[in-house]
């Protein structure tokens, strides 16, 4: 675990605060005592996104700040002063990347640009950049490790290579102290429909007699949030960290048809599979395998996952219970 000490009163700039990991690691944080300026993505309706879910006495102790990590000024005004960056505002969804794949370009590549340029021109002592499993392709060996060939398989995937090569050169050309941590599948209470343990769970909790999905047999290494959060609490102070590129998983593969039949079990409910030709990726770039290696989480971050899958879905489906509202279960979330 990660002592409490580690980030009391440390500066901390989180970007991308209102998404589902970014939500958790904020609320971390603050139990911890960091000072945390956290960025969420200005619209007119001025949500902060998850972090609304936490505490009053949480959401007090916050700095918010609405923005865009498109606009460079906006990054340089704001990384100033920092001890830590976790900068994990991305778009994700891989289907949408095939619709707007320019819009992937400009946030997720030029985003992480203006991250790094800001801390490089702040001297921010550690900069922790959030890659993806989905880098690495359908595996050529398992499990895979930070060596593992990188593989575009979505114009999604081709623009965290970039932004994580983007990390890497910072580092390497002008000495930025910059980590890489690459979580594969994270699901947890507050991820969306758009990945697909939601999906599965918000399916059969909505009381119908069928569960449409895409492919069954991709298999994936799926790791409970506050697990992944662990971990890049543990990158923002280890002292070896830097320069490294970090996988965060269980090493453990799981496929959607089983992933499925386990979520029924949990929830005490069979229902008939319907493949659906929407949810389906086409041939060639749907990754087939990830299954990650994590020695170098473990010797470098001292880290390792905690919380079972079955315990894991155990809190997914209470939360959603809990949150049904909030997922629109007769329509497909791209």
């Amino acid at each position: 675990m990660t002592d409490r000490s580690e980030y009391k009163n440390l500066r901390v700039f989180v970007t991308g605060a209102g998404g589902f990991i970014g939500s958790h690691l904020v609320e971390a944080l603050v139990r911890q005592g960091a000072r945390v300026k956290a960025l969420v993505r200005y619209t007119s309706r001025g949500s902060w996104g998850h972090l609304e879910q936490l505490t009053p006495e949480m959401r007090d102790s916050l700095e918010v700040v609405l923005g865009d990590v498109r606009d460079a000024q906006f990054m340089r005004n704001h990384a100033q002063g920092s001890d830590v960056i976790f900068h994990l505002a991305a778009l994700i969804g891989i289907p949408y990347s095939y619709e707007a794949s320019e819009s992937y370009v400009d946030t997720n590549i030029r985003g992480t640009l203006n991250v790094l340029q800001a801390a490089r021109e702040s001297a921010v002592p550690r900069v922790v950049i959030t890659s993806t499993s989905e880098v690495y392709g359908t595996a050529c060996y398992t499990p895979m490790d930070e060596n593992h060939p990188l593989q575009a398989q979505s114009p999604y995937s081709a623009s965290k290579i970039a932004a994580d090569k983007l990390g890497e050169s910072y580092h390497l050309s002008f000495g930025l102290p910059v980590v890489t941590v690459r979580p594969f599948n994270t699901y947890g209470p507050r991820q969306s429909a758009r990945a697909v343990i939601p999906t599965i769970v918000s399916q059969v909790l909505s009381g119908g007699d069928t569960l449409h999905l895409g492919s069954l047999d991709p298999v994936r290494d799926l790791t409970y949030v506050a697990d992944t959060v662990r971990g890049f609490l543990r990158a923002g102070v280890a002292e070896q960290a830097v320069g490294q590129v970090i996988n965060l998983g269980t090493g453990q593969g799981t496929s959607i048809g089983d992933l499925a039949h386990a979520v029924m079990q949990i929830v005490g409910r069979k229902l008939a599979i319907v493949a659906d030709a929407e949810r389906v990726r086409p041939p060639s770039s749907e990754v087939r395998l990830l299954v990650a290696k994590t020695e170098r989480a473990r010797a470098i971050l001292g880290w390792e996952p905690e919380v079972p899958l079955t315990e894991g879905l155990k809190r997914v489906v209470d939360y959603i219970s809990a949150n049904m509202a909030a997922y629109r279960v007769g329509s497909y979330a791209v």
